[in-house]
Order: C-alpha cells, then structure tokens, then sequence
C-alpha cells in the first residue's frame, strides 16, 4: 500500500445473527476483529474483497475497513469501525453480552 493508506480488513454483516463479521486468511467469517485477516497490499485487499463479494449468501454489505496492525491483530482506524467491532450499543447481546460472562 502506499505511504499514508492504512491496511484494510475485510467486513460485512451476518445476515442470520446480524453480527458485524470479518473474514480471516482462510476464508472463514470471524466475529472477532483480532481474528481478520490484515491486509497491506492494495492488490490483495482488492482480491479479497471481490472473492468475499462472491460467497454470497450469509453476508452482506461487504466492504474494506482501513485498520493497523495491534498487538493482538488488527485494530480499528476509524471510529465507525471501532463502534462496528464492540457489537450493538442499544443492550448487552451478541458480542457485548460474550464479554460479560
């Protein structure tokens, strides 16, 4: 990527569980954004992108997220992003309710 372009991950949404979901190198739909795979090459990000456009079926709304490289994985650039990754903010379920246990 160029100076200055943050890495991307690659998000949607879980339409069964409504969950914000990333996909990580293998290919599976994570719910953890730690668990995405980074993307630092813009040819890649593109690739991924478009092969996770083409699974169809249970996610949607498919797009790149800048993030950068955290101790844990991947971390949020953007506060849109950061607020997509804690889970719903109206109650505690699905990934706000799994922290609380």
């Amino acid at each position: 990527m160029s100076r200055g372009s943050a890495a991307k991950v690659v998000t949607g949404n879980d339409l069964r569980q409504g969950d914000v979901v990333y996909l990580a190198a293998n290919g599976a739909w994570v719910r953890a954004l730690q668990e995405a795979e980074l993307i630092e090459d813009v040819a890649i990000a593109d690739l991924r992108l478009l092969e996770a456009m083409a699974q169809g079926g249970d996610v949607v709304g498919v797009y790149l997220a800048d993030a950068r490289r955290g101790p844990n994985g991947p971390e949020p650039v953007h506060f849109r992003e950061a607020f997509r990754a804690r889970g719903p903010s109206n109650y505690r379920h699905g990934k706000q309710e799994a922290a609380h246990v």
